[in-house]
């Protein structure tokens, strides 16, 4: 459980956590593989989030699931993209959280993702939250907490 007085000074720049839907680069689950290589190339992102045509989030695509599908028998062959959409190498079920989720939980999850895809009740996306806004919070937090707070151990601590 995240302490009152740390959660206080981490939410102070809440406003900044979400990436809104409209500035995250996103895929239609319909689009080739060769459209997903290019729009993942050009945004510099390794990781992007699938819509479905009424904004629903239904996966996240990455350059390493269409590396994956270009793997040849002699190497890469790009040829192989040709009939397949983003559908086909997507991952599904992944980790979503709601503008109102607990912070705590939200640490959770960044811990072993880069971001975290943000959906209303009927899986609208909304954005994403990211690990890097995260830690400038993180960051606010360890530069704040003893300008505001004495901070002393509730048990002492014995030299080794």
């Amino acid at each position: 459980m995240i302490g009152k007085h740390i959660e206080e000074i981490l939410k102070e720049n809440e406003e900044t956590f979400i990436v809104p839907a409209d500035n995250v680069a996103t895929l239609l689950y319909t689009h080739p593989l060769e459209h997903a290589l290019l729009i993942l190339s050009t945004v510099g992102y390794a990781k992007i989030p699938v819509l479905d045509t009424d904004d629903r989030l239904i996966g996240l695509v990455s350059l390493a699931n269409i590396v994956e599908k270009m793997m040849g028998l002699t190497g890469f062959d790009y040829g192989l993209l040709s009939n397949l959409t983003v559908a086909d190498v997507m991952e599904v079920n992944v980790p979503t959280v709601q503008h109102s989720e607990d912070l705590e939980d939200i640490l959770h999850l960044l811990v072993d993702a880069s971001f975290l895809p943000v959906v209303d009740e009927q899986q609208i996306f909304r954005g994403i939250i990211t690990r890097k806004e995260i830690l400038k919070s993180v960051n606010h937090l360890v530069h704040e907490v003893e300008k505001r707070y004495t901070l002393e151990p509730k048990v002492a601590i014995k030299n080794k």
